[in-house]
């Protein structure tokens, strides 16, 4: 009798490899408002870098008093892998060392050609787009801009899907293989318009066709009993994937990239 055929085991994936990995703590991020801890994860011979949020350590915030900061990074994740955009790194909500907690995989951002700059003048050069005025010292200001790019201009259509309050420039990161991540998704998904972000360089224009196809499948995933409204149920809350489905359904009837409002401030401070 021949020996049985061995079936080589199935490739994990990242998000698996999250979820499964045993969690070891090596440091913690200062700069974070919030508990942020940079950590291996190991299993069945693969290991991988990440990030772990425990929601033990994170502070409470006034305007964000249902749910938590981490179930809305996973949250955002979910909506970003449903655009096929893949905007946000592998995320996952999972028990940790210091009780359940966000663990995100670690991007290594490297260095390109600028996203952000400040300039003289009062208009951007081509292929860049302004977002206002920024002082800069001694009385002068210069014109802040961001480059005129596809892979922020994606993002731009999903903050304003999941409603980001704090797109700070910091929170961009570019890869060596061209992609483009965003992170820190902690206080998204709010029922309130608070969207703040510095990528208003394509306010009031028309929705790229690509975004407009998005947004439709997102419209569907979003239907009462749909794949993502089940995903997003338990992280966010009903009115929260409420809001979310009318705004969607805002820039669809719209077809514009949202503008900035007159009721909460239009740029995070500090804006980088």
């Amino acid at each position: 009798m021949s020996a049985p055929e061995r079936i080589p085991p199935r490739s994990m994936t990242p998000a698996e490899l999250l979820a499964r990995g045993e969690l070891t703590v090596r440091g913690r991020l200062r700069e974070a408002s919030n508990a942020a801890l940079y950590c291996t994860l190991a299993h069945e011979g693969r290991e991988t870098a990440c990030i772990y949020k425990p929601i033990a350590g994170e502070r409470p915030l006034w305007d964000f008093p249902d749910g938590d900061l981490a179930r809305r990074e996973v949250a955002a994740y979910e909506v970003s892998e449903a655009t096929g955009w893949h905007l946000i790194p592998p995320t996952v909500l999972r028990d940790g060392p210091y009780g359940e907690g966000m663990v995100q995989l670690w991007i290594e951002a490297t260095a390109e050609a600028e996203l952000l700059a400040l300039v003289d003048g009062e208009e951007p050069e081509p292929g860049w787009k302004a977002i206002g005025f920024a002082e800069v010292g001694q009385g002068r200001t210069a014109l802040l801009v961001h480059a005129d790019d596809a892979r922020l201009r994606r993002l731009a259509v999903l903050d304003a899907v999941i409603n980001n309050a704090d797109r700070k420039g910091g929170h961009l990161l570019p890869t060596a293989d061209g992609r483009l991540y965003g992170i820190d998704h902690g206080v998204c998904f709010h029922v309130e318009n608070k969207l703040r972000t510095l990528l208003w360089g394509w306010a009031g224009e028309p929705l790229p066709e690509e975004a407009v196809t998005v947004l439709k499948g997102l419209k569907d995933s979003l239907a009462p009993g749909a794949p993502l409204a089940v995903r997003l149920t338990g992280l966010i809350t009903p009115a929260e994937i409420d809001a979310t489905r009318a705004r969607v359904d805002a820039l669809l009837a719209g077809g514009t990239h949202p503008e900035p409002g007159g009721d909460w401030p239009a740029i995070p401070w500090p804006p980088v």
